[in-house]
């Protein structure tokens, strides 16, 4: 594990880009970025494209190591160069932005109110290509709805995949995002909190995990999770609200950090010139900082 990608994501100030849409994910982002589904015929034109997108942001001036502690990168991203460097190379030694996978394969059905994850195929292979290619830790999501046997589903099994990473070597970002149309939205997160709690309790002294969690209804509800001796770092997602209002509840979460997606990109365009891309996206970065500065 490299000490100064430790360094920075235990104690830095900023937050985690998270650019790993997957292939399911991934026409929304295209349409979202001026791109319609009527412009590539293939998955491979598909990916060409939302590489294209992802290399505009990375090399962009504005995304910048200052601001941004990590970034969460596709396995097709990380497969593939930028500037003529590997990807996760480029992201650190260029922009001293410390680099992550994406691991997880989707979600399965929902059982319970939630949806764990679809088995990982040749997870170990994944993990030792993630350390090949330079990479600090993964990300894993899973998807809860409603509170109950659901929930404890998806911790239990993200926390035995984050200890099949932690003993590869690398650092996992456990991520449970909250639907939040939920009508039992605030029942949930309690529920979820005590069992992260429980999870993290678990671990060995020497292993850290960090996790990512939808922004609760609840005022720092989390900060006890954020206190654990286990757990690094607790990132917000921001999980279908505007970057406007995803900004407000996090400023209301002490200590926790941005791990934005679609808030990150909102405003950008295939269609705007250098300088207009630059702006819009140096305004959300600035304004998503400021909200994990609190």
């Amino acid at each position: 594990m490299n000490d100064e990608q430790l360094e920075k994501i235990a104690a830095g100030a900023g937050f985690v880009a998270a650019l790993d849409q997957s292939g399911g994910s991934t026409p929304q982002a295209l349409r979202r970025y001026g791109i319609p589904d009527d412009a590539y015929s293939t998955d491979a034109e598909m990916f060409d494209l939302v590489h294209e997108m992802r290399t505009r942001i990375i090399t962009s001036p504005s995304f910048d190591g200052d601001r941004i502690l990590g970034a969460i990168l596709f396995e097709n991203t990380m497969d593939r160069t930028i500037d003529g460097r590997p990807s996760a190379e480029y992201v650190w030694a260029i922009k001293r932005i410390v680099p992550f996978l994406k691991i997880d394969a989707g979600l399965s059905a929902s059982q319970d109110g939630a949806q764990t994850m679809k088995p990982i195929p040749d997870l170990s292979g994944l993990l030792k290509r993630a350390l090949t290619n330079g990479m600090f830790g993964t990300k894993m999501r899973s998807f809860v709805t409603l509170p109950g046997a659901g929930v404890d589903a998806v911790v239990e099994q993200q926390f035995a995949v984050a200890r099949e990473v932690l003993a590869a070597g690398l650092v996992p970002i456990i991520e449970i995002e909250i639907d939040i149309h939920s009508p039992r939205k605030r029942e949930a997160e309690d529920q979820l909190k005590g069992a992260l709690l429980e999870k993290a309790g678990e671990l060995d002294a020497d292993q850290s995990v960090m996790v990512k969690l939808t922004l609760p209804e609840t005022d720092n509800l989390y900060r006890p999770v954020l206190d654990h001796r286990n757990v690094l770092r607790v990132l917000a997602l921001s999980g279908g609200y505007t970057r406007a209002e995803a900004d407000e509840r996090l400023a209301r979460n002490n200590g926790v950090i941005a791990s934005f997606s679609r808030a990150l990109t909102e405003g950008l365009s295939v269609r705007q010139s250098r300088e207009e891309f630059d702006a819009t996206l140096n305004e959300s970065i600035a304004a998503i900082a400021a909200a994990s500065h609190t």
